[in-house]
């Protein structure tokens, strides 16, 4: 909807872009962030801001909706409720509400009522797990996104070990979809009332009508307390498993499990239509592109507020995708293991581990809200772990155990910024090379800092300032590559002394590099706005510096991997990113590195979208809502899909059999699935309850052991054949 003269034109470093919809508490409004990404933004109505006990309301919503973590859910991006008028950011998710949609097309059927009810499922499983209580589960709180339903609006919903503000007498929600308890004592409601709101929320979705429907609010808190709910539009076997969920006592009720299993079974899944690989797995319909995250460079925090940031970021991030690719193999067949053969084995030593990458030095680092800038980023080599981040100094972690063994620190003397960020560019022959930047307060980035580190006692080797902060370093070929600060020049420097090797000229505009199996490749992108947008292609010889130009391809591409000495790219369908942030993949083009040569596979049917990892000949894409597809890069067909309850999980990760492939989020839930037939091996618990961060969380590989960050600054270890261990605090 179009904006009224009085509505914010920003909010909290948000644009307003448009309404989304408004109520009795509040307005939601559509907006973006600096970098490009869609939130929904829920500001409180001025009248209710004075009110202290609405704002410990509001507040105690924020807190609900940032301890829930699933598929299902909206999560909070961003949050004031100490402004003058109160806000929050959560996610967008494109599409209309469940009672619009049924307004607007009628009752579901069929697969889409059957993705619908087990998609709530989850979506309670999750809010009740982190002990939170909904208590308005209805149709204008369920968001109906292509890939999955979405829970939103926690404004009434309470901690289950808090007391609730409610005072007594007070029932709040909304009458059709409430439980009898909520009209008797609404402090007191458990987990079995969303329950009952979720069964007579399915029957409106199925028959178009609410199961106590009556011409006033008072005569259908009467029906819902005293009288059968009315099921007769609901066919068998869908009908008694609903009257469960309907019944007056709440212990009559069946837990989520219990229901997920008859929902299940009263709606089987459609027939499938045509092959769908080896094991005929589930069936749902080829998801639009997901709401794209935004771009996942690791430069991109420093790059915020720039002129011509955007155009950038993109360009990075669809060129070469989410840092990925250390500790997984990107080669080789797929064999189909046994249960015994899967797991590979662990350190000598090793044990589950969880520890913190923060702590208070000689040079405190001032980073408030380390969330909002990513996750640690952390690589694997020779058995340790080596991890910088927002607000982190550079470390190393044993890889057995966890303990840190050193803590280097890289904030420059007298450079006392209001936030200092540090990456991990990678390990070479004993060096660790990393990157470090200082954001001032009102969010300019200084120059890059560049420090070379002995990888046994984290003692400076060397440092070098870089020049502007556009300017991105990297390592490669046993080289570190830095772009001057007006990216015309290429420096080659080593990694133990920093001496120079050689020095390359770049075509003018912007060049971006990355390692690509031990030799650097990068696109340069003109800065001219009214130049042909399409980039040039380049390889360096890492010998001398040599460049070489392999043609122009298209700016907007993912790199996916190597597949028989070939680059393998995805493009993008650009005006579909610039119109609704998401990324649909029009084809697959594959590169020989030697000749130029491309060949190109049709993509524009399928739709396929979300994070893309080539590994041991498939191609897998990852969707923010769960969702894993594995692809032939050949012919672009679908092998297999399933659905995960990750939320927003990042890159896919194969282990080094290309026998299973792992995803996970920046709340530290971790899925492992089985490479050949796409079989869902185990999802484990999250480990962070606080924001999830906008860049999604990367599974390395330690041998046998996964290793995974999360967005409180946590970084785990566990064994995937028991991913439920318990782990060793370390420190």
């Amino acid at each position: 909807m179009a904006l009224n003269k009085d509505d914010p034109r920003s909010l909290g470093g948000y644009r307003i872009v448009g309404r989304l919809g408004a109520g009795g508490m509040g307005v939601v409004y559509r907006a973006r962030s600096r970098s490009g990404r869609e939130v929904a933004v829920k500001v409180v109505h001025a009248q209710y801001a004075e009110d202290a006990v609405f704002r410990t309301r509001f507040r105690q919503e924020i807190e609900a909706v940032r301890k829930v973590s699933g598929a299902f859910t909206a999560p909070v991006v961003d949050a004031d409720p100490d402004a003058v008028r109160p806000w929050m950011a959560t996610q967008y998710v494109p599409g209309p509400s469940l009672a619009d949609r049924i307004r607007a097309d009628g009752p579901l059927t069929g697969g889409q009522l059957r993705r619908l009810a087990l998609g709530l499922v989850e979506a309670l499983r999750d809010i009740h797990r982190a002990g939170v209580v909904h208590r308005d589960l209805k149709p204008a709180n369920v968001l109906t996104a292509e890939d999955g339903p979405r829970v939103i609006d926690f404004g009434i919903s309470r901690a289950a070990e808090n007391q609730t503000l409610t005072e007594t007498g007070h029932a709040i929600g909304t009458p059709p979809f409430m439980s009898p308890e909520q009209f008797q004592d609404a402090r007191t409601v458990g987990p079995a009332s969303d329950v009952f709101s979720l069964g007579a929320l399915l029957v409106f979705a199925a028959t178009g009508r609410g199961p106590f429907d009556a011409d006033s609010p008072y005569l259908t808190a009467y029906r819902v307390m005293n009288e059968e709910p009315d099921l007769a539009a609901v066919a068998d076997p869908l009908r008694p498993v609903l009257a469960r969920c309907l019944a007056k006592e709440p212990a009559d009720r069946p837990g989520l499990d219990e229901l997920a299993q008859d929902l299940a079974t009263a709606l089987p899944e459609p027939e499938p239509e045509g092959p769908q690989g080896p094991q005929g797995p589930e069936t749902v319909p080829q998801p639009p592109a997901p709401a794209d995250p935004g771009p996942r460079l690791r430069g991109l925090p420093v790059l915020a507020g720039m002129a011509g940031v955007m155009a950038v970021a993109l360009t990075g991030y669809l060129l070469f995708g989410p840092l990925k690719g250390r500790g997984s193999a990107e080669a080789g067949g797929s064999p189909s293991p046994s249960a015994s053969s899967r797991w590979g084995t662990l350190p000598a030593g090793w044990k589950p581990w969880e520890t913190t990458v923060r702590a208070t030095t000689a040079n405190p680092l001032d980073f408030a809200d380390a969330a909002d800038f990513g996750l640690p980023a952390c690589a694997v080599d020779s058995g340790a772990v080596y991890c910088g981040g927002a607000g982190v100094d550079p470390v190393r972690l044993d890889g057995r155990t966890g303990k840190t063994v050193w803590r280097a620190d890289t904030l420059p003397a007298g450079d006392r910024g209001d936030q200092y960020m540090s990456w991990i560019l990678g390990v070479h022959d004993g060096v660790v090379v990393v990157r470090g930047v200082t954001v001032d307060s009102s969010g300019d980035a200084g120059k890059i800092r560049i420090a070379a580190l002995d990888s046994a006692t984290g003692r400076k080797l060397w440092t070098r300032t870089t020049g502007a902060e556009e300017a991105e370093p990297v390592l490669s070929a046993g080289l570190v590559l830095l772009p001057d600060s007006e990216n015309r020049t290429l420096t080659a420097r080593s990694p133990r002394d920093g001496k120079v090797r050689w020095t390359a000229s770049l075509p003018a505009g912007y060049c971006m590099f990355r390692d690509i199996e031990g030799r650097p490749y990068g696109q340069c992108v003109s800065d001219d706005e009214s130049a042909d947008p399409a980039g040039e292609f380049l390889v360096v010889d890492p010998a001398d510096g040599t460049v070489r130009r392999l043609g122009s391809r298209t700016s907007y591409a993912t790199f996916a991997g190597t597949l028989d000495g070939q680059l393998v790219f995805l493009d993008a369908d650009l005006d579909a990113i610039e119109v609704s942030g998401e990324v649909t993949y029009t084809r697959i083009v594959r590169l020989d590195p030697g000749t130029g040569d491309q060949k190109v596979t049709d993509l524009s049917a399928q739709k396929y979208g979300g994070t893309a990892t080539l590994a041991h000949g498939t191609l897998y894409f990852v969707a923010s809502g769960g969702l894993v597809t594995a692809t032939s890069p050949l012919t672009g067909k679908r092998l297999w899909q399933r659905r995960t309850t990750l939320e927003r999980p990042g890159g896919l990760t194969a282990d080094g059999e290309g026998r299973t492939v792992f995803v996970a989020t920046g709340s530290g839930r971790v899925a492992a699935l089985d490479a050949a037939k796409g079989t869902l091996l185990w999802e484990s618990a999250p480990r962070s309850d606080g924001l999830i961060s906008v860049e999604p969380a990367t599974v390395l590989l330690n041998r046998g052991a996964l290793v995974v960050a999360t967005s409180n600054s946590t970084v785990f270890s566990l064994d995937p054949a028991h991913p439920d261990a318990e782990t060793v605090s370390s420190g």
